[in-house]
């Protein structure tokens, strides 16, 4: 049982680095249960690096990253697997399967792959494309969807795990801006209907500013400001970090 009060995942003085160039350096970050936290910075900042550390595919050159408190290199990879639901960015799909059968891959972590769909496994994989809109295409080959029927997609895979976090790297990327504010819709009502713990790497800060209520800046491989997105997203961090004049970004008007 994790203690009351515990965050769902955590890193703790966390260092990444390949050879002798740290690509995430000394970075400590907290995420309660039930939070929602887009990842923002410039190309090379860490912040996938740093996705990839929080969710155990990295292992980390010094510090702690934890799930529920406990290590998360103590923890069997089914059960990580379980708890945190990873959408990577869009990938090509090697070969032909029908959108159901995809989303089923979401299923793996419940149950040896050669034992077959059970009852639950069904019901959660048609639960998932509902939940995303996708259920219509159920039948067509995922190589011929368009990129933004496709992201639904991986984002149902993630359903499809049943899992209380959900992690996704550039989910809006190569999406037109309908396709765009589809996702970001679909992943808010996750966090605040499903109580789903959602952190996404982002690199539109628009978006970011209108669809998460935390945002966490990342530059050279250090997050630098981690707050509301009117504390984070300000004119002096978008030139200082993003090193652009603040009056060329459209920003939203961002409550206080």
């Amino acid at each position: 049982m994790t203690p009351i009060g515990t965050p769902i995942l955590a890193v703790e003085g966390v260092t990444v680095a390949y050879g002798d160039r740290r690509i995430v350096d000394d970075v400590s970050l907290t995420v309660p249960a039930g939070h929602r936290l887009a990842l923002v910075g410039p190309n090379g900042a860490g912040k996938s690096t740093l996705l990839r550390t929080l969710t155990g595919v990295l292992e980390p050159r010094r510090g702690t990253v934890r799930l529920r408190g406990i290590p998360i290199r103590t923890i069997d990879d089914r059960t990580v697997a379980r708890t945190i639901a990873v959408v990577p960015e869009l990938t090509q799909l090697p070969f032909a399967m029908p959108v159901h059968e995809v989303v089923a891959l979401g299923r793996l972590p419940h149950d040896p792959p050669l034992s077959g769909l059970r009852g639950e496994d069904r019901d959660a994989v048609e639960s998932a494309m509902e939940r995303v809109g996708v259920v219509d295409l159920r039948d067509r080959d995922a190589r011929g969807l368009s990129m933004g029927e496709r992201q639904l997609v991986f984002v149902a895979i993630a359903l499809a795990q049943t899992a209380p976090i959900l992690v996704l790297d550039e989910p809006t990327a190569h999406l037109d801006i309908r396709h765009q504010v589809e996702v970001m819709q679909l992943l808010a009502d996750l966090n605040e209907a499903d109580g789903r713990t959602v952190v996404a790497v982002l690199h539109d800060l628009a978006l970011a500013a209108n669809f998460f209520p935390r945002v966490a800046v990342m530059s050279g491989g250090r997050i630098v400001a981690d707050g509301r997105p009117s504390e984070t997203l300000d004119p002096g961090h978008i030139r200082s970090v993003f090193g652009v004049d603040p009056a060329l970004v459209r920003m939203p008007v961002l409550s206080a």
